[in-house]
């Protein structure tokens, strides 16, 4: 079992940053993919950013040259530095961690992904 717990969110104004935390407990591995997707109001859970555990990283366009995905093994931490925020990045964010580590799928699927945390709110106002 894997637990993730997500901090950082908050409200802020169009144009400022933040910086999410996800911290995993329990039977933790840097083996792990680890992923952050958001869920606005009224819309599907959608892909933001995800790492491997060699460090290569991935991102959707609407997140491209704004947020940096980062991991610190050593301390089971993963962050979503997010920048240039604009009000559509509205919504709740959750970290994901993938332990089946012989998946070949893409990072960019829910599929790969079988934990989640709660997900930390994070509204930016225009």
């Amino acid at each position: 079992q894997v637990q993730l717990g997500e901090s950082g969110g908050g409200l802020v104004q169009a144009g400022e940053s933040l910086r999410l935390f996800c911290a995993a407990f329990g039977r933790t591995s840097r083996s792990y993919a680890m992923g952050w997707f958001r869920q606005a109001p009224g819309k599907e859970r959608e892909f933001v950013a995800a790492i491997s555990w060699s460090g290569s990283t991935y991102y959707a366009d609407s997140a491209k040259g704004r947020f940096t995905i980062s991991r610190v093994n050593a301390k089971n931490t993963v962050y979503l530095e997010m920048n240039s925020l604009k009000p559509d990045d509205t919504a709740v964010y959750y970290c994901a961690a993938g332990t089946q580590t012989q998946y070949s799928g893409s990072y960019y699927s829910q599929e790969r992904y079988d934990y989640w945390g709660q997900g930390t709110q994070v509204t930016v106002s225009s």
